[in-house]
């Protein structure tokens, strides 16, 4: 029986986790957490019975322990609740899902508890990589990716035998406004920037693949996974969304994960690596796909990329403003306040302002995303 932590299990990613563990009997829940959704972690806590659940507002905890007070259910709340429930002796792996650099913190606490780590929050390593890794290795750990891009290239790599590879190819859709000139962008909407043509994902992630922003956290975060070097990273843009990601090996031969759209497969593999079990899910039917194609980002029309790999070459806090400068951004085009158009502004505005720190611990990547997130607001003067 493997048990499992699942941060963020009121979330997309935490939903499909659990329904992986509905479908698989070995699978069990020992710990739960999420933010503020009670009536759905009720039902969670209800159906999985976990040893502890999380909810990171403390009123939220409130509200959780009166619904569930007939279940032998230990309720805690805020980071430090976060990080017991990734350090507690009975959880085998641990699922973050969680968004935001709230991660870090509790992704540190599971390496150093020797958690193997299912790995899909970005910030953990888009912005503490020279942390994590290295304690990762030290503590003989496992980061198994749950991105569909990043499971394709560690599928990829699996058999490699100490080969080395030459490229990574990091796939993307190109997002609901691939094909718009400069012109349109300015003039697209909210409502545009939130419909996905191929995934089914939060209203965050959602706007990041929109602006290719989401690419430029994936090349960040691929760096730290596989030990490349940013010139390794070729992002391509593939709309049909069918090869999730590829290897090119030193010979030439490129060896590809391909299936259809769906987050479950790289998270039941994550959950059940090195095993393969059968999913109820549709087959690849290449026959009906008919056509693969691939295109170059066109990183004029899409800055945000641009402005990605400029933070992962400089490196340091940089990672930290670019990730946390796009929070804002994101959050101020829900609120109606920006247009789409000036993510990529805004994101560029932080980090020209921003003294890079080389090397920071967690407290300066910190102290970094609440500078960051003080001077978006003064200039937005919110």
């Amino acid at each position: 029986m493997k048990k499992i932590a699942v941060l963020g299990s009121t979330g997309s990613i935490g939903t499909q986790t659990l329904e992986i563990v509905r479908n698989n009997g070995d699978l069990a829940v020992t710990a739960l957490a999420a933010g503020r959704n009670t009536a759905l972690m009720e039902a969670q806590v209800r159906e999985f019975m976990p040893k502890l659940a999380c909810m990171w507002e403390e009123e939220a905890a409130a509200d959780l322990k009166r619904r569930i007070a007939d279940l032998p259910v230990r309720v805690v709340c805020g980071m430090d609740g976060l990080l017991e429930a990734v350090s507690l002796p009975e959880a085998d792996i641990v699922v973050t899902a969680v968004v935001g650099m709230i991660g870090i913190r509790p992704t540190i606490a599971a390496i150093e508890s020797k958690k193997t780590v299912a790995l899909a929050n970005k910030e953990t390593l888009v912005c503490a990589g020279h942390l994590i890794m290295p304690l990762a290795k030290e503590r003989g750990v496992s980061i198994l990716p749950v991105d569909s891009e990043h499971s394709a290239i560690f599928q990829s790599l699996q058999g490699r035998a100490g080969n080395r590879f030459r490229r990574i190819l990091l796939t993307a859709s190109g997002g609901p406004f691939r094909g718009k000139t400069k012109e349109e962008l300015r003039n697209v909407t909210l409502k545009e920037a939130l419909h996905h043509p191929n995934w089914s994902m939060g209203k965050k992630v959602t706007i990041d693949s929109a602006s290719l922003v989401n690419k430029a956290l994936e090349v960040m975060e691929a760096k730290w996974l596989f030990g490349a070097q940013l010139s390794q990273i070729q992002v391509v843009v593939h709309p049909q969304s069918i090869v999730h990601s590829a290897v090119e090996y030193e010979d030439g031969a490129v060896i590809a994960q391909l299936g259809i759209p769906d987050m479950k497969l790289p998270i039941q593999y994550a959950l059940l690596y090195p095993e393969r079990r059968p999913m109820p899910a549709p087959a690849l039917d290449l026959f009906a796909v008919h056509a693969l194609t691939f295109e170059k980002p066109d990183m004029e029309r899409f800055p945000g990329l641009a402005l990605g790999f400029e933070a992962a070459e400089c490196g340091g806090s940089m990672p930290t403003v670019f990730n946390a400068a796009n929070e804002m951004a994101v959050k101020l085009l829900l609120e109606g306040k920006i247009r789409f158009f000036q993510i990529p502004e805004v994101i560029g505005a932080a980090m020209h302002n921003h003294r890079p720190v080389g090397n920071p611990d967690v407290e300066a990547l910190l102290e970094a995303e609440a500078q960051t997130y003080d001077f978006i607001g003064r200039e937005m003067r919110l």
